[in-house]
């Protein structure tokens, strides 16, 4: 009896498909759409909605019905179509206070605080933060900081709202006036840590530069791009002007960086989520109340706590 020669390509092309999306559901969304394209059938394969409802987060359902478009989002019809459209697009949820979106790459959680649901040091008081609506902001209002001596800034997460045996990193999300002042370079202190528990301060930075000149910009005459910013920072050109001499390095800390939605963050430190039946509460934190100078000049829109 002869022995027929079989290669891969015929393994492959044997499989059942129901078979196959079981296997790919049991992987990562990349790696789904990686072996997607390994052989027809796994392509089919993929597409099964029973592959992406494990990719999508166990309470997805209440979170989109949370959600300011909730009745768009339950009308996806493909759970795939529903994953990567929550990847890309972060949609509002509790009224405004958060917006929710997926890791691409894993499916793990992502939310932002909006500004208005942060505990701020006299932030209701109006001689000293405003809300105010700016373009290309994921919220309805910002909250800008006019003028303080006492800069804090606190928020709060459930564990359970987040992804179980993930490392978490927090970062503030904001924009400067062309004329900030009081941060050019008095260091914040930055805390992020499961509520009861201690954990160690992080130093950051929110001035992005320290050139008293007005930058060229595309935001406005009154806002610094955060490109150019960072591309500054990077050329040395940040600290003093310049004369030919090697610039000053940055001190020690978390500095600025541009973001892809023309906004700027910086990082306030780290936490890692354990798989807890405890709901516990994870606590986010910036203060600075030592200078003894008055401080201005930043639109804050949030803080985002996403996988690191």
């Amino acid at each position: 009896m002869a022995v027929e020669n079989v290669t891969g390509a015929d393994i492959f092309a044997m499989l059942p498909e129901n078979c196959i999306a079981n296997a790919l559901s049991m992987t990562t969304p990349k790696d789904a759409c990686r072996l997607s394209l390994v052989a027809s059938n796994f392509h089919s394969a993929a597409q099964f909605d029973a592959v992406w409802e494990r990719f999508l987060p166990p309470d997805y359902r209440d979170l989109v019905s949370r959600a300011t478009n909730a009745g768009d989002l339950l009308a996806f019809t493909s759970k795939k179509d529903l994953y990567f459209y929550l990847c890309d697009h972060p949609v509002i949820i509790d009224c405004g206070a958060k917006s929710f979106s997926l890791d691409k790459t894993s499916g793990k959680k992502c939310y932002m605080l909006a500004a208005r649901s942060l505990d701020i040091a006299w932030g209701n008081d109006a001689r000293y933060w405003r809300c105010l609506s700016l373009p290309g902001s994921r919220f309805s209002e910002v909250n800008e900081l006019l003028h303080v001596w006492w800069f804090e800034i606190r928020g709060k997460i459930s564990t359970k709202m987040l992804s179980p045996d993930t490392n978490y990193a927090a970062y503030l999300v904001f924009r400067v006036r062309a004329n900030i002042y009081g941060f050019e370079s008095q260091p914040v202190d930055a805390l992020v840590r499961i509520i009861g528990q201690e954990a160690v301060t992080r130093i950051v930075y929110l001035d992005p530069k320290k050139v008293l000149v007005r930058p060229r910009t595309k935001l406005g005459p009154w806002e610094l791009d955060p490109d150019e910013a960072e591309r500054s920072w990077r050329m040395g050109q940040l600290g003093h002007r310049q004369t030919g001499q090697n610039a000053n390095p940055p001190p020690d800390g978390e500095h600025p960086k541009g973001r892809g939605d023309k906004w700027m963050e910086v990082e306030l430190g780290e936490i890692f989520i354990r798989g807890s039946e405890e709901e516990d509460w994870v606590e986010i934190s910036l203060m600075e109340v030592h200078g003894g100078q008055p401080k201005g000049g930043i639109i804050v829109q949030g803080i985002e706590i996403r996988p690191k």
